[in-house]
């Protein structure tokens, strides 16, 4: 499986409805966005994103998915850039409750990737795919689920 690096900062663009999201996702199982990707060439649905917050603290993976669209263009502010949509499977909102800090995301193998990309929708390194989705996982489960 590939996955990809989404960047949000806060500082640069506000998720004015990020509880309400939180909610949407909670109650109806779906919430899709879209989002800038750098790596258009290369990604498709199915593989699987993650988003970093970047800019302000707390900084670290808040959400994940999986890549529901195949990259489109978009026009804004003068440029063309792509896009692709993601079905989020986890949101959390960075400033009420714990994220994957980058304490954790650059110790041991993982710190081999660029966890504060220039641009959003980078190639998460192959042969750390898996121990991301592991460390995210064992993160929600100690964080999250057990208080369930």
């Amino acid at each position: 499986m590939k996955a990809f690096l989404f960047g949000w900062n806060p500082i640069k663009f506000a998720w004015d409805n990020i509880d309400h999201d939180i909610e949407k996702l909670k109650t109806t199982g779906e919430l899709i966005d879209n989002w800038s990707v750098a790596s258009h060439k290369t990604i498709k649905p199915g593989d699987r994103a993650y988003i970093v917050r970047l800019g302000a603290e707390p900084r670290g993976i808040f959400a994940s998915g999986s890549i529901k669209s195949e990259p489109y263009v978009a026009f804004r502010k003068g440029r063309h850039y792509h896009r692709i949509e993601i079905a989020l499977d986890v949101l959390l909102n960075p400033d009420k409750e714990h994220i994957l800090t980058f304490d954790v995301l650059k110790t041991g193998n993982l710190a081999e990737q660029t966890w504060a990309p220039q641009a959003s929708g980078i190639s998460i390194r192959p042969h750390l795919v898996d121990e991301l989705e592991g460390v995210w996982l064992n993160f929600l489960a100690d964080t999250y689920y057990g208080q369930i």
